[in-house]
């Protein structure tokens, strides 16, 4: 007989134990492997019920876990774990709108944007010049003849004596308006006698031109402007990319692309290049029209190719927005279509036959009548199909039910109402102006709003919109008790527009626009809560890192 030594025995027990204490508790090599996890955070999933969580995790690109730090760091192992210090996630921001590819091409144009007149916008017209000597053309952008005390368009006449040799071509804030000199006007072949349907090729009181074109007319003079070359087109849009994830943008919706722009965008993310995922709105040119409805809708993880963009008038700004009454400070001016009537409705009939969204520009009451009428008509109940109106800027309280009536999204830019609020009612009028920038009104009417920016025309900063959105004030906080405050969203709401009704906006909610396991795992850490920061903070909030796909592309460090 063996005996046991009370000692030993004691060891015996726990060693006994073992197995059984291993299968209660769990060890480390029966974790489930992750690429990263993130904890000690406050996240955003921004799910149905608006709930918080502590932690998330992530493998091959996509979310596998969100809930609790504890919960997190038990189940998960990772060789790459970030505490985020009690700092904030929410799902990568998501422009609805906005116009990528060109402000990235824009990158080499003089930037006129916050000219406070026109002299200052000669200046830096001039400064331009200097750095860029040899440039066939000089461009730039973003003047706003509403900042200045004169509040009157230009003329060329300066550009023409100052820049005699090279062809100047200079665009209104909207895009909508150019002035160009009499060398642009020479080598696109535009006189007073030119024709031009959809714009305004503007005169003086003696018939001489002014340099000021409006609308399609800016085509007629733009079509002549060179092309980067391919390498130059690259160099421009990495930039651009950086510029948006440093602000928490993981997807854009650009909105009018040309067929080669989007394939150049899809050969770059194809190559890694290009990290950010794009809804790329097809210009609606008849050959763009006959080449992608035979081909049927594209979509990558990254480039999804699903709609037309129409525009339908113009910009209020430079009263081409086609409006139902006259213009308030124009009696006898109403705006205008830039298409024929018969023109939208035939390829609303085409695109109703197929799979392709139609997201139309509409400014005007007029114009958004029009296009609701039409898309009603077209659909005949088909509500999710999820037709978009770019803008719905200036909508008639008899027209907003019918978002909701035809299902047709409303997809708008917050910025636009306190960039406009200093002049809109000069256009509009105190009773009109209340129909305008009524973005509550067309959220309860519908649901949803789709959130953008518009960039280049507003600022690509996706919390300036926010903040607009819910305190509807400009960056010095002003009116006090915000502009037209009924229209203000709830902070959720906004935080919705801008990632997960974005998403669905563009079919694309399936993979994004919430933090939910299997979808992307493109989010943003803040330093400060939006949800709960003064509004007067906004802001100011910055962005530490940003993801895509599990990826970190941004960090401030």
């Amino acid at each position: 007989m063996i005996r046991v030594s009370r000692f030993a025995a004691r060891l015996a027990w726990p060693l006994g134990l073992l197995p059984l204490l291993v299968g209660l508790t769990g060890c480390p090599s029966a974790r489930q492997p992750a690429d990263l996890i993130v904890y000690n955070a406050t996240v955003y999933p921004v799910d149905s019920t608006f709930s918080k969580a502590e932690a998330l995790v992530v493998q091959d690109g996509k979310i596998q876990f969100v809930g609790t730090s504890a919960e997190a760091r038990q189940r998960f192992s990772s060789s790459q774990e970030i505490d985020a210090q009690g700092k904030f996630i929410y799902p990568g921001f998501y422009d609805a709108h906005c116009h990528f590819y060109r402000y990235a091409l824009g990158l080499r144009d003089a930037s006129l944007v916050g000219t406070a007149s026109w002299a200052e916008v000669v200046q830096k017209l001039q400064q331009h010049r200097l750095q860029n000597p040899n440039a066939a053309w000089l461009t730039g952008r973003g003047w706003d003849q509403n900042d200045w005390l004169s509040k009157q368009f230009p003329t060329k006449d300066t550009l023409d004596r100052l820049f005699p040799d090279v062809p100047v071509f200079i665009t209104r804030i909207d895009g909508h308006a150019a002035l160009v000199n009499q060398k642009a006007l020479d080598l696109a072949g535009v006189t007073a006698r030119t024709p031009i349907s959809g714009g305004t090729i503007t005169r003086n009181a003696q018939g001489r031109l002014t340099g000021l074109l409006v609308d399609n007319a800016v085509d007629l003079v733009s079509g002549k402007i060179p092309e980067p070359t391919p390498a130059e087109a690259t160099a421009l849009v990495l930039k651009a990319q950086q510029e948006c994830v440093a602000l928490g943008l993981t997807s854009l919706a650009d909105a009018g692309l040309e067929r080669a722009q989007i394939e150049r965008i899809d050969s770059m993310q194809r190559a890694g290049q290009l990290k950010l995922r794009l809804d790329a709105m097809i210009s609606a040119s008849p050959a763009n029209v006959a080449h992608y409805l035979q081909r049927g809708p594209y979509r990558t993880d990254r480039l999804t190719v699903n709609s037309f963009k129409v525009y339908a008038d113009g910009a209020l700004g430079s009263r081409g927005a086609c409006l139902l009454h006259p213009y308030q400070d124009r009696p006898t001016e109403t705006g205008f279509l830039l298409s024929s009537v018969k023109e939208y409705r035939d390829l609303a009939r085409k695109l109703a036959a197929s799979k392709f969204q139609m997201n139309s520009h509409a400014i005007g009451d007029s114009a958004n009548r029009l296009l609701l009428d039409i898309y009603g008509a077209v659909l005949r109940g088909q509500k999710n199909r999820r037709w978009r109106i770019e803008h719905a800027q200036v909508v008639s309280h008899a027209d907003v039910a019918k978002f909701g009536q035809y299902g047709i999204v409303p997809s708008v830019q917050p910025t636009h109402a306190t960039s406009d609020m200093y002049w809109a009612g000069e256009r509009l009028g105190a009773e009109r102006l209340k129909t305008a920038y009524a973005y509550k009104d067309l959220l309860n009417a519908t649901g949803r709003v789709a959130l953008g920016s518009d960039f280049p025309v507003e600022y690509l900063n996706p919390l300036f919109g926010f903040h607009a959105a819910v305190a509807r004030q400009d960056a010095k906080n002003f009116p006090q008790g915000g502009f037209q405050p009924e229209n203000a969203l709830s902070r959720e709401q906004a935080l919705r527009g801008m990632t997960e009704w974005a998403a669905w906006a563009a079919f694309e909610d399936d993979q994004k626009g919430t933090l939910a396991p299997g979808k992307w795992a493109d989010f943003v850490l803040l330093d400060q809560d939006i949800m709960t920061a003064p509004a007067a903070q906004l802001r100011q909030a910055k962005v530490l890192s940003t993801y895509i796909q599990g990826e970190r592309v941004y960090s401030a460090q």
